[in-house]
């Protein structure tokens, strides 16, 4: 792996050498590549698919179809047109002594990224580092082995027709005991990111010697208000629950006011019926639900609560009033996205002001916080650490400074 690591270190310099319309074009020919490749891609998901149980939520992350695999194409037409986040002039002026100073973006250099389950993250992640003038090596796990190869082929072919080596893009194995070997490869690595599970974040934030930039877990939550509007409400909660619940902001927990509890949570039932949806509610929640019928009804414990279900699976804490909605937010918050339902909008300014998330919502799904639907292209994650990127993590966070300094020989003693 060393060797493959030394390898893509050295042909970084190629991608970063390119121009912006060479970048562009690029990325054009890979998005025709993956669109004349999609029998091949298919079939080799499949091989995957065939792995997993069909009642495993993974299995929608897992899955590519036709129309995913347009939607993969037409985002890496959409980076493509972005603007080139590097070599943009960030300060310019001469000092007193007459030296020339810029500060310029530049490239991170080499990307690592380690992830789960997600086949598109290989054509996300390597668009947007192409696109930013970084090589990329990535570590997709087991689960998605054939389609992740099928994929990096692809790219490594359209980077081999442009003249580029096909180290530029480099996939390794999925076996676990590479991963530390990346983690301590300060030398050819220089930023890592890992996108999956809290359990692989955590474990990568405390053995990486390599800098890291941590795409959160989501532990997301949807505050109904009293002022709320209950259909409103109800749209809302049951998207960001059942639309795509194996997703990072998809809801968690449901916040309820206790005034509208008995009026709000019956209008949940028939939807959460029809999905199968698991409820684990707090006493008050749990026997308005048991009397509206909810079939898949569990007491809530300590631990369903700041707990990430990424199945059709929520809680249900009752408050009395935004004070307490806020203080159990803040508890049990993965800083990812949040929500707030009401009509009130005094309450929806002091909830976007005080609740300290990477996205907040006022009357909107958090299925939102995405890179595609804020204009940004693809993404690698969504961060929810405060160091430089938070947020959906997407091209102009893919870059660095470098001080540029022209004299004519100056000296300083």
């Amino acid at each position: 792996m060393i060797e493959q690591l030394r390898a893509t270190h050295a042909a970084a310099a190629q991608i970063r050498r390119l121009s912006d319309a060479a970048k562009t074009k690029l990325l054009l020919q890979l998005a025709q590549a993956v669109e004349a490749a999609c029998d091949a891609i298919l079939a080799a998901n499949q091989l995957d698919l065939a792995k997993i149980d069909d009642a495993d939520p993974k299995k929608d992350r897992l899955l590519l179809n036709p129309e995913r695999i347009a939607a993969l194409a037409g985002s890496i037409r959409e980076v493509a047109a972005l603007r080139d986040p590097c070599g943009a002039v960030l300060l310019d002026k001469i000092l007193p002594n007459g030296l020339k100073l810029r500060k310029i973006s530049v490239p991170l250099g080499v990307v690592g990224i380690i992830y789960e389950s997600r086949p598109n993250v290989t054509l996300d992640v390597s668009a947007l580092c192409l696109r930013s003038g970084n090589a990329a090596v990535l570590r997709g796990g087991s689960d998605a082995l054939q389609t992740n190869r099928a994929l990096a082929a692809i790219i490594q072919d359209v980077l081999e027709q442009a003249g580029l080596s096909r180290d530029v893009v480099a996939l390794l194995p999925p076996d676990r005991e590479l991963v530390k070997d990346m983690l301590t490869a300060t030398r050819y690595i220089d930023v890592i990111i890992p996108r999956g599970s809290d359990a692989l974040i955590r474990f990568v934030r405390e053995n990486s010697l390599v800098p890291v930039i941590e795409t959160g877990a989501g532990v997301c939550h949807t505050y109904v208000h009293e002022s709320a509007d209950l259909e409103k409400a109800k749209a809302i909660v049951v998207n960001a629950k059942v639309s795509r619940p194996s997703v990072c902001n998809s809801l968690d927990t449901i916040v309820i006011d206790s005034k509208i509890a008995p009026a709000f949570l019956p209008l949940l039932r028939d939807d959460f019926e029809k999905w199968k949806v698991e409820v684990f509610a707090d006493p008050v929640a749990f026997d308005i639900l048991q009397q509206a019928g909810f079939e898949r009804l569990q007491p809530a414990s300590e631990s369903d609560f700041g707990r990430e279900f990424l199945d059709y699976k929520c809680s249900v804490k009752t408050v009395n009033g935004l004070p307490e909605a806020l203080d159990h937010i803040r508890t049990y918050s993965s800083r990812h996205s949040e929500a707030i339902v009401a009509e009130d909008t005094a309450v929806c300014r002091t909830f976007l002001e005080e609740t300290d998330a990477a996205a907040v919502f006022a009357n909107a799904s958090t299925r939102f916080t995405d890179g595609g639907m804020f204009g940004l292209g693809a993404e690698i994650g969504i961060s929810t650490q405060k160091l430089h990127a938070r947020g959906p993590f997407a091209l102009e966070k893919l870059v660095t400074e470098k001080w540029v300094v022209e004299g004519e020989g100056q000296v300083r003693w």
